[in-house]
């Protein structure tokens, strides 16, 4: 298994800047910072490359227009809608906001994800002081 590496804080900035126009929510998911919109993760930093949210076809598109660009795979497993974005794009502002209008686009079309309540253990119980 590899190492997981901390994810880039240019990156975190760049795509906190570039997502500030949409009404998302942001969290950090394994110390990376992740932008939801409707509770539906929409893009976010992976190590040095950013992950961002698309259809089948339009990954096919964004494919096809960069050999860079691939599934985004994080240890070996592939995350079926998810694609890492080439800096050709991300380095590029008009073509960058073009992807991050498809995919804001089709993750707003979503379904609303509720959040799930964290399981909380119950407090242990404090002892009865006895009366004297």
């Amino acid at each position: 298994m590899t190492a997981w590496k901390k994810a880039s804080e240019e990156l975190g900035e760049l795509i906190g800047e570039a997502v500030s126009e949409y009404d998302v929510e942001f969290r950090k998911m394994f110390g990376s910072p992740v932008y939801f919109v409707n509770g539906n993760m929409f893009i976010g930093v992976h190590g040095d490359g950013i992950m961002l949210r698309l259809q089948e076809e339009d990954q096919q598109k964004l494919y096809e227009e960069y050999d860079e660009a691939a599934p985004f795979t994080p240890n070996g497993r592939r995350m079926r809608e998810y694609a890492l974005i080439p800096p050709a794009v991300y380095d590029d502002e008009i073509e960058f906001r073009k992807w991050l209008d498809i995919s804001y686009s089709y993750v707003s079309s979503l379904p609303k994800k509720e959040k799930k309540e964290k399981n909380k253990k119950a407090a242990p119980k404090k002892a009865k002081k006895s009366e004297k």
